[in-house]
């Protein structure tokens, strides 16, 4: 019996998984077949059955990994000065904001209005984005830096809109250029959060 090596089971399930978030990317979830999968990630459909049980699977797993990495990612900002991780994690999604990735947030959106599976889990990770941005709010507002007559959970909410606007203007909007509007976002941030 062959002994499968976890390191290398993980490392060939995330390479699947970028494949597909390409293929999705530029095709949609309906027009994506598993051959276009297995041609991005360089494999026979024999050989991605082994790791996922269906097209739909790996979407979901697209969408549960994105909520994992974003769990972690707060996760590490609870460790830092709260207004600094608030606004680093604006940057990060600046700097995530591409055209590609955009698409890809839109698509799993869409499939979330369509599918029950798809809609708990971008629920779930929304619940997490919230939370997470409610908790650098709550530090932020402790330690001086926002407005302590907002209330948290709401900004939190707002925040998210944010968040959800910006991959929506990118899929959208060809010519805007988040990068380069980096001191602008921050200055939006620091005028609509801290007190007068």
């Amino acid at each position: 019996m062959r002994t499968v090596d976890p390191a290398k089971h993980e490392a060939r399930r995330r390479q699947i998984l970028a494949a597909a978030a390409r293929c999705f990317s530029r095709k949609g979830f309906g027009q994506t077949r598993t051959a276009d999968i297995c041609a991005e990630a360089g494999m026979s459909s024999g050989n991605l059955f082994h790791y996922f049980e269906s097209k739909h699977a790996i979407f979901a797993a697209i969408v549960e990994q994105d909520g994992s990495e974003t769990e972690a990612l707060f996760a590490e900002l609870s460790t830092m000065d709260p207004w600094a991780a608030l606004t680093g994690f604006f940057d990060l999604l600046i700097d995530l904001a591409d055209d590609e990735y955009a698409k890809l947030a839109l698509e799993i959106s869409a499939e979330a209005t369509r599918d029950e599976r798809i809609a708990e889990l971008v629920s779930a990770n929304d619940r997490t984005l919230r939370a997470g941005l409610a908790a650098l709010v709550e530090r932020a507002t402790a330690a001086g830096h926002i407005d302590p007559g907002l209330d948290v959970d709401t900004a939190a909410t707002w925040l998210a809109v944010l968040v959800d606007g910006l991959f929506n203007r990118v899929a959208v909007d060809p010519s805007f250029a988040p990068k380069q509007e980096r001191e602008t976002l921050r200055q939006v941030l620091a005028r609509v959060l801290q007190a007068k």
